[in-house]
Formats: C-alpha cells, structure tokens, sequence
C-alpha cells in the first residue's frame, strides 16, 4: 500500500489569524486574505434530600469561620497565559514534554481508608473492605445494612461491628448513613457531644429552616449557647469524602485563543487557531518521488524483456495508482484546511458578536442562537452546531465552552435590548450577594429592581434562577442572617 502522509508535520508555515475591531477601530488580518468557502490553499494556524439538603448548605463553610456561601462569586474575572509562545520557550521541547505525566496522582477515599485497614485486624479486613467499596464518593455509606449482612452471609451485628471500626477512620464522619450520623460522629471525636447537641442534631430540619425559639426550648438552652452550639455544628464537615479525589482530573485545552489587540489604538480582538489541537497533515513529497522513480524502473525492465507496449501499459498503471493517492491525499488535506477556515469564521462571527462580554464580562452576555452565526456566515446551522460542539476558547476571561455563548434572550423593557439568561442570571446573584442581610429581597421586590434595570422578567422566573442558582428564599435567608448574631 503507497503511504504519502505523515502525520508529524504542521500543514502550513502561515499561522491563521483574525481580527475583529468594533466598528470605530480597524479589522485586519495577518497573512493572505481571507480564503473562499473552498478552502484550498488556507493557510493553519501555528500561533502564538429534605432537612439534609437544607443544612448542607448551612455546613459547607467547613472548619468555621467564614461567611455565607452566597458570597462567593465564582464568577470572579480570571487571566492566564494565551498560549505557550508567549512564555518565550521554544516549541519543540514543549511539544515532546508531557505535563500530564509528572501531574501527581490524588489520593483517592478509597485508597486513603484502605491504608488504615490494613492495621486492622486481619479477620475483619475483608469486611471493612467491602464497605469501603460501598462509600460514595461524599463518604456515605447508602445501601442498609440487612442486605449486605444477607449479601456477605454474615449476623447483622458483626457487620455493625465492622462499619463501627471503619468510622472510626480519618476523616471523622466516614460511613456514616445519614447526616446527623456524620455530624454525630464528628461531634463525639471532638468531645462535644452532650444531651443538648445530641438534641440539636436531632432537629436539623429546624436548623435547616432556621427556627430559633423552637431549638431553644427543645434543647434546653438560652440564646447565647444555642449560637455556640450552631457555631460548632458549622466547623463540622457535612461530606467528609470530598475532602479527597475520586477521579483524576482531565485538563481541557483550548481549541481557540482570543487575545487583545496590541495595535495602538485598537481595542478589537485577535481569533488565532490553537495549532496544538489541530490535525497534522503534509505529503512526504520525497517518499513520492522515490515510488515514481520505482514504478518507472519496474516498467523499464519488464518492458525490455516482454516488448514496448507492455512497458507504457505497465507506466501508465503506476501512474494512475499514484495519482489516486496524491487525490485522496490533497483531498484530506483540503478538507482539515476547510474546517480550519469554518472554525475561524464562526469564532470570528461569535467575538463579533459577544464583543461586550470580552470587554466587559458576563452581565454583557447577548443572546445569541446558532441560526443568527449560521445566516450571517452563510453556512447551514447544522454545520455551526457541530464547529461549537465541545471546543473551548480562552481569553482574559477564562477557558468557556463555544456553546457558553449562545443563550435564550430575556425580553427587555421598553428602550432597551434583550438579554441573556446567563446575563440575567449571574445580575440576579449580584443583587442578592449584596443584599441587607436582615432585609433581604423578595422575588417580587428582585422582579421591580431588575425591571429598573430594564430586564423585563416574570417573577416565577426570578424564582426559578434563584432556585437554579442554590439560593434560598428571602425569609430562609434572613433567618440565617439571624443565627450568626
């Protein structure tokens, strides 16, 4: 079989880049000019449940301390290298070195409890193993004890004995069957369980809701020591299995680089292909040469021995075998440029069009749908659809999905524009993250401030983003407020 194609040479030298200005800047590309829908002769890139749910959320500021969760925003504006040029490095050692190989391994639930049986004894090694196998990846134990007994063929209470053993492991609160059994354990670990936190445990559904008085009578206390109690029950981890890896993570890379411009006066962006994760495709032009002067040789000879027309029948057959391969070659090759070029496009067309949320982030998120990108470029919407379909873009902003950027359009008032759901989403956390914390928003009173803004939006919807979003409603959030003082 004549092999033409070797898969460790860029395809071309050029790098494929584009530019988008706003419209009082300048739009420019580096290299040749933009190439037909064809896309021969493009050049690639090579580019620089119930009380339980209610209190986790009251107990995830593990070890005590910090604020409400709400506060976070893990919308917070993150930079980091465009690409590895940049660092000034040449590209081939980069290339040849794995950094995946010397990322170390974390150390896993499993791993990490089964050291500790080892030390156990050897009789109930093979038991306690089995119940770790049985933990999920938060260190809960979720399958009744009755059908492993019967599973194991062993008496309910030697089993019991054996998860008694194996919650005795770090982390405290390990295979624990519910959440009070978890806060239970670590509770008692930390000599602070007594009659009254044992009756606070047992109501966590009023912890969860936020009902003071009533906690205060059924535990038997007074206001400031209930404070206390409800700090301590915060330090206590609520999924202790967390704390360790389940699987190794895997690094997305980007397929796309948006950069700033760095021409004076030009605020616009640049579109570089991530030549990394392009497909590398070149004809070996030698390794070509070398079967035609073959095929002539093999003619020459059997023609002087069986006459001149086997000798031209026998050339021209190597010949067209050739120039098969060298179709289907270039043919390949024109096809990975073409996607280059469709890729280019519509990333090109999506900057254009989200260039507010590049500048200014994602409460200036537009909505946008893949029929707006595909009537523009002049492409069918199914093939923009399959270009966005898991590729990633970096930018000053981060490494988001091609598909973050097409979102459903909020209506908006009169005299303003539609908006994103993602835009709307991430202003609704905002007005709720600064919110007086004794006095905070209804959805009805979050409906007329969003409605100020000119975001006109049902408040089941506010109700429904809130709820999507892992916020609780108002009256939950102030009683939380409470408890801290």
């Amino acid at each position: 079989m004549l092999d033409l194609a070797e898969g460790d040479l860029p395809l071309h030298d050029d790098t494929l880049a584009t530019t988008y200005s706003d419209p009082a800047g300048e739009a420019s590309t580096p290299g040749n000019d933009e190439p037909d829908s064809g896309g021969a002769g493009t050049p690639l890139a090579s580019g620089d449940e119930g009380a339980e749910s209610g209190v986790d959320s009251q107990l995830d500021d593990n070890q005590g301390g910090s604020s409400d969760d709400l506060d976070v925003d893990f919308s917070e504006e993150r930079s980091q290298n465009d690409s590895l040029a940049d660092l000034g490095v040449p590209a081939e050692p980069l290339e040849a070195f794995d950094f995946d190989a010397v990322a170390a391994e974390s150390l896993t639930l499993a791993s990490h409890l089964e050291g500790q049986a080892a030390l156990c004894d050897e009789a109930d090694f093979p038991v306690i193993s089995h119940l770790i196998a049985l933990l999920d990846d938060a260190g809960y134990l979720t399958e009744p004890l009755q059908a492993i007994a019967e599973r194991l063929g062993l008496e309910l209470a030697e089993l019991e004995r054996c998860l008694a053993i194996l919650q005795g492991f770090e982390p405290t609160g390990v295979a624990a069957r519910s959440l009070a059994e978890c806060i239970t354990l670590q509770a008692k670990d930390a000599d602070r369980y007594d009659p009254c936190m044992a009756a606070l445990i047992d109501n966590l559904e009023l912890v969860a809701r936020g009902d003071l008085a009533q906690l205060r009578r059924l535990c038997n206390v007074d206001a400031a020591d209930l404070v206390d109690m409800l700090r301590e029950l915060r330090s206590y981890n609520p999924k202790p299995g967390l704390l360790f890896g389940s699987e190794r993570s895997i690094a997305v890379v980007p397929d796309i680089f948006i950069r700033r411009s760095r021409k004076a006066g030009d605020d616009g962006f640049v579109v570089e292909l991530n030549s990394a994760t392009l497909p590398r495709l070149i004809v070996n032009r030698s390794y070509q040469a070398r079967i035609s002067a073959h095929g002539d040789k093999i003619a020459e000879r059997q023609g002087e021995r069986q006459g001149e027309t086997h000798n031209k029948d026998a050339a021209k057959a190597e010949r067209q075998y050739l120039d098969q391969c060298m179709s289907r070659a270039q043919w390949l090759i024109r096809t990975l440029d073409q996607r280059a070029t469709t890729i280019m496009k519509v990333v090109t067309e999506l900057v254009k069009e989200q260039t507010g949320f590049f500048h200014h982030g994602v409460r200036h998120l537009k909505p946008l749908t893949l029929r707006q990108i595909a009537d523009t470029i002049g492409m069918h919407e199914s093939t923009v659809s399959r270009v966005t379909s898991n590729k990633y873009l970096s930018c000053d902003r981060g490494v988001f999905e091609l598909k973050y950027f097409f979102t459903s359009a909020i209506q908006g008032t009169p005299g303003h524009e539609g908006t994103s759901g993602e835009a709307v989403r991430q202003h609704l956390k905002a007005l709720i993250d600064n919110e007086p914390p004794q006095q905070p928003h209804s959805d009805d009173r979050l409906v007329k401030l969003l409605h100020a803004e000119g975001v006109d939006v049902a408040r089941r919807t506010v109700t429904k983003y809130r709820e999507a979003l892992n916020i609780p409603s108002s009256f939950d959030r102030r009683r939380r407020a409470l408890s801290k003082f």
